[in-house]
């Protein structure tokens, strides 16, 4: 596997928990360390999807203090449903009931993944959010129960993780496959690139 070079001195701080996002930057050969921010994920009254996952992507990053020799990445994610023109957020599910609720109302239609992505050095701040529609076929109620018992959905954003057992389910993406996973890995490298810290070829 190719590594990804920094400038000399530079580390990465990861602000996430997520094991999504750090196999998505291992697997591209980034080296960071991982330190969580702890910040709570709560959507502000009128707050709409891109503007709540871009303030907590911001909030995530500059929760830590860092030395001046490392930069920060944070990034949140978020499944969005429009209902009647209204966004309704489909976070982490916090129970098998509401896991079902969620699952049943994203069969047999699109939706959106939101991902918001944060690096901070320096005093300095670059970010950006990334969209995806992703299309679901229809589950059956039996199939969501078996879905749903087999753990996968809790800690996932909208109940599913695409790269797991509910790949079957998903009939087809539009944009960017590893912003579903949890961190689109293309947008990343551009904010390594505006904050100048890729060595250079």
């Amino acid at each position: 596997m190719s590594q990804t070079h920094f400038v000399p001195g530079f580390e990465l701080l990861l602000a996430s928990e997520s094991p999504r996002r750090r196999d998505l930057l291992s697997q591209v050969g980034v080296a960071f360390e991982v330190r969580p921010s702890g910040i709570a994920e709560i959507q502000r009254q009128g707050e709409t999807a891109a503007a709540y996952v871009s303030r907590l992507a911001g909030e995530k990053a500059a929760s830590l203090n860092p030395s001046s020799n490392q930069g920060v990445l944070a990034a949140d994610t978020t499944v969005v449903l429009l209902d009647k023109g209204l966004e309704r957020i489909l976070e982490k599910p916090s129970s098998s009931a509401e896991a079902t609720a969620m699952l049943t109302a994203l069969q047999g239609r699109s939706h959106s993944v939101l991902t918001a992505v944060c690096l901070r050095h320096n005093g300095n701040h670059w970010s950006v959010v990334e969209q995806t529609e992703v299309q679901m076929t229809t589950m059956s109620p039996a199939e969501i129960d078996a879905y749903v018992a087999t753990g996968e959905p809790f800690g996932k954003a909208g109940a599913y993780a695409i790269q797991g057992l509910a790949s079957r389910y998903i009939s087809g993406v539009k944009g960017c496959y590893f912003n579903v996973v949890g961190l689109p890995i293309h947008q990343v490298f551009r904010l390594f690139a505006q904050a100048g810290v890729l060595a250079k070829a």
